[in-house]
């Protein structure tokens, strides 16, 4: 294993340890520090198996995601301003407003990388290489029509009626970006119905449970963390989260994909940069 991936072994064992101790200020930054050692760990693993990774092969791209989660997680922050599903409940530790935001910032950060280097294991493990649909489907504009017309629509109800419909800020973007990747040729999820595999589904949306499962278990016994107010679902708790509410990890991991094709494919259509 790489050197990288003990220190991030190291890290997450320290904030494990002070997760009783409570000592700050790392109490506070929990989150960017131990999600910094996930990382470093898995793509250690990542190389071990794969003799490649983000951090080493491809750091511009691994900066790129880390970017992109950033400006995405701000927006799903800004949907819960209408919906409230999760709230934020803070130390005691009185931080400047100026740190309090660059905690924040540095946290949000690390949604899109965990989930692509969690993706890159299983994909390196091969998990799900030989898992296919057993019949080709036909991808029609009226279904690609349709889909874009179900993510707008899926956009627009959270706001309207935020306690019904709630559930499907977890699938807006998907609808609305993936059928747009398959136009310009991008990859998509869309394109497995017709190739039948399920690799690449398969594995973002396991990538994004696991790290939802670690999102939540170290949220838990964390001083700084959040708790959920879900309408309806808020029974049968693992954590602080309904455990009906672990399936919206599924389609989370299949959205934050398309957000990062549809994303990267503009980026290099309109200041051809490789990204």
């Amino acid at each position: 294993m790489k050197p990288y991936g003990v220190i991030g072994i190291i890290l997450i064992l320290l904030i494990e340890i002070n997760f009783y101790f409570k000592i700050e200020p790392f109490a506070y930054w929990y989150f960017p520090l131990i999600w910094t050692g996930y990382i470093l760990l898995i793509d250690a693993l990542v190389y071990k198996f794969k003799g490649s990774s983000l951090l080493i092969n491809h750091p511009k791209r691994f900066m790129f995601y880390a970017l992109l989660s950033l400006g995405v997680w701000w927006i799903f922050e800004l949907i819960n301003g209408t919906i409230t599903n999760w709230n934020y409940h803070l130390t005691t530790l009185r931080l400047g407003e100026i740190q309090q935001i660059i905690s924040k910032n540095l946290s949000f950060a690390t949604v899109i990388p965990a989930v692509f280097e969690t993706t890159d294991l299983i994909l390196a493990l091969h998990w799900f290489d030989h898992t296919k649909f057993r019949e080709k489907h036909l991808v029609s504009k009226s279904l690609l029509i349709f889909l874009i017309l179900l993510g707008v629509l899926c956009l627009i109800l959270p706001f309207l009626f935020p306690h019904l419909f709630y559930p499907l800020v977890w699938v807006a973007f998907f609808f609305l970006l993936d059928p747009l990747n398959y136009l310009n040729n991008q990859p998509s999820i869309i394109q497995h119905l017709k190739d039948r595999r399920l690799k690449t589904p398969l594995s973002f949306a396991f990538g994004a449970l696991i790290c939802g499962f670690f999102w939540e278990f170290w949220n838990y016994w964390a001083v700084r963390k959040w708790t959920y107010a879900i309408p309806y679902l808020d029974f049968l708790k693992i954590f602080e989260m309904p455990i009906l509410g672990y399936l919206g990890y599924l389609p989370f991991g299949l959205e934050l994909y398309t957000i990062v094709i549809f994303t990267r494919y503009y980026l290099r259509q309109y200041f051809h940069k490789s990204v």
